[in-house]
């Protein structure tokens, strides 16, 4: 069973979170991870201890570290099994959420930008506004491709993103590097001729487009080198 945003709400994505919490403990001390708050925040109260012991304990862990790292009245803030009611803004009429079910399936697993990431974006920038071009300058690039859910078959992901050639573009080695709940991305090396191939319209127009969407939910690259 995989463990989404769109199924903790039911038994089975309940049973799913508890027994990968087995074994693991939480104390006072422990910090909280951004996948610790996303999936808290999509859980809608805390877990019958009855049912699932791993996963209320580790509901009651987060909500008494939120409470301590947050000291005061809540304000539409749900701790526990009990919400703090809301309060209108004096001025301005708080704005309604969409009432649209399948949002929790759009929130990025992922996380943020990571700083090796945001510096290779600027890398590339850098090479873009460069005025001097060396003669069938190449790169080097590392570059992360992140499947849809744990139920991706990486296997072929792989297969349809060595499919796409063009000329200029010679893929590398590559390797699957763990991300959390089951899930791997694909961390893939290529090089490419600068004045041939455009990393930007690699990803924008082929490894994010149709029939590869189908297994690729997104590519970022991590590493952007003139070789």
């Amino acid at each position: 069973m995989a463990v989404t945003f769109s199924n903790l709400h039911t038994e089975a994505g309940l049973k799913s979170v508890n027994d990968h919490l087995s074994g693991k403990t939480y104390i006072s001390g422990d910090q909280l991870t951004k996948d610790d708050i996303k999936v808290y925040g999509a859980v809608s109260e805390q877990p019958s201890s009855d049912l699932y012991p791993n996963a209320s304990k580790w509901y009651q862990a987060v909500s008494a570290k939120l409470a301590s790292s947050f000291p005061g009245k809540a304000v539409g803030v749900r701790f526990g099994s009990q919400a703090a009611p809301a309060e209108a803004a004096p001025t301005k009429e708080a704005a309604k959420p969409a009432a649209d079910d399948d949002d929790d399936d759009d929130i990025d697993l992922f996380g943020e930008e990571t700083e090796e990431e945001k510096a290779a974006a600027e890398s590339r920038e850098a090479a873009k506004a460069s005025t001097k071009k060396k003669e069938s300058g190449k790169s080097s690039v590392l570059m992360d491709v992140k499947p849809w859910d744990d139920e991706t078959d990486m296997k072929k992901l792989e297969e349809v993103v060595r499919g796409v050639q063009m000329e200029g573009l010679l893929w590398g080695a590559s390797k699957l590097v763990p991300v959390g709940y089951g899930i791997k991305k694909l961390q893939i090396m290529l090089t490419i001729v600068d004045d041939l191939v455009s990393v930007d319209t690699l990803i924008e127009e082929r490894l994010t487009e149709e029939p590869i969407n189908e297994y690729v939910q997104s590519c970022d690259i991590v590493a952007f080198n003139k070789i």
